[in-house]
């Protein structure tokens, strides 16, 4: 989580991490709830970074995004209103939007200068997505949304995605059982939760926990593993339901229903991806085993 002369060095715990080339520093300060740094590096251009966290790359965004978009929207019946908490980048915006029947994304993202950043620096990663008509943008609070705005509002969505930092500090309370079981009280009947969960070879105990509290809210809960290369590592996500199954789904109905909703622009996911990123090796297994 620093730099050292020409490198952006991360952690991944006390005892290990990784670093990339750091580049040009482009834009860096602080906000009323973090710090951020944008850089352009040689491995994957354009980076953002907060509280010295890799955040979203240019050249390799997709590795993150479509597997935490489609894995769970492919199993849904024409998705059409979907909730994302963070995400001020855009780009699970921009995989939502490849669906031809979403009507409406509503993104509620705390810092607005995330979105700021991104509009101006990052627009590879979101691809227009943070200005497209059917997107409702809100600078709030996320768990004050979840928990009190959209139901007053009488909301209810087919995905609710939380595209967030990881579970410490401002967005610690968006990885509990209580904001989960919130979250589930928005959806459609056929609705599903996606998130990260971090990285099951250095991060081990927060990976099996939150699977556990995703575990008591929802009926069917599918972790899911992808290597992400500006994370350095094997990382973890999930789809939670009590409704749909994305394991169930071949990889020859996954590709088919690609291609009946138009989705050709994809860099990372597929039938086979889709279906291989549920195998898991005996470690992880034991991790997840309660």
């Amino acid at each position: 989580m620093s730099s050292d002369n020409d490198r952006l060095i991360e952690a991944l715990n006390e005892n290990a991490g990784h670093y990339l080339k750091s580049g040009r520093l482009i834009e860096a300060g602080d906000t009323p709830f973090q710090s951020y740094e944008v850089w352009d590096t040689p491995q994957f251009g354009r980076l953002f970074r907060l509280d010295g966290f890799f955040m979203t790359s240019e050249g390799d965004e997709f590795f993150y995004h479509e597997n935490l978009i489609h894995v769970p929207s492919i199993g849904q019946i024409d998705p059409r209103r979907a909730l994302i908490i963070g995400g001020g980048d855009g780009g699970s915006a921009d995989e939502l939007f490849k669906h031809p029947t979403m009507e409406k994304i509503t993104l509620v993202e705390l810092d607005e200068k995330v979105v700021d950043i991104a509009r101006r620096h990052l627009p590879k990663v979101h691809n227009g997505a943070l200005d497209d008509p059917r997107l409702d943008l809100q600078i709030a609070d996320g768990l004050a949304y979840v928990r009190t705005t959209a139901p007053a509002a009488g909301e209810r969505f087919d995905l609710i995605v939380l595209d967030l930092t990881d579970p410490i500090g401002p967005a610690e309370a968006l990885y509990t059982e209580a904001f989960f079981a919130d979250c589930k009280r928005l959806l459609s009947d056929q609705g599903a939760l996606s998130l990260h969960l971090g990285a099951p070879v250095f991060q081990g105990e927060r990976v099996a926990m939150l699977v556990t509290r995703l575990r008591q809210v929802f009926d069917i809960v599918r972790p899911h593993f992808h290597y992400i290369p500006l994370y350095g590592s094997l990382w973890g996500m999930a789809c939670a339901s009590d409704h749909i199954d994305p394991l169930s789904l071949s990889p020859a109905e996954v590709d088919q229903r690609l291609l009946s909703r138009s989705i050709q622009q994809l860099q990372y996911y597929n039938g086979d991806t889709h279906r291989a990123a549920f195998a898991q090796p005996n470690y992880i297994r034991q991790c997840l085993t309660p």
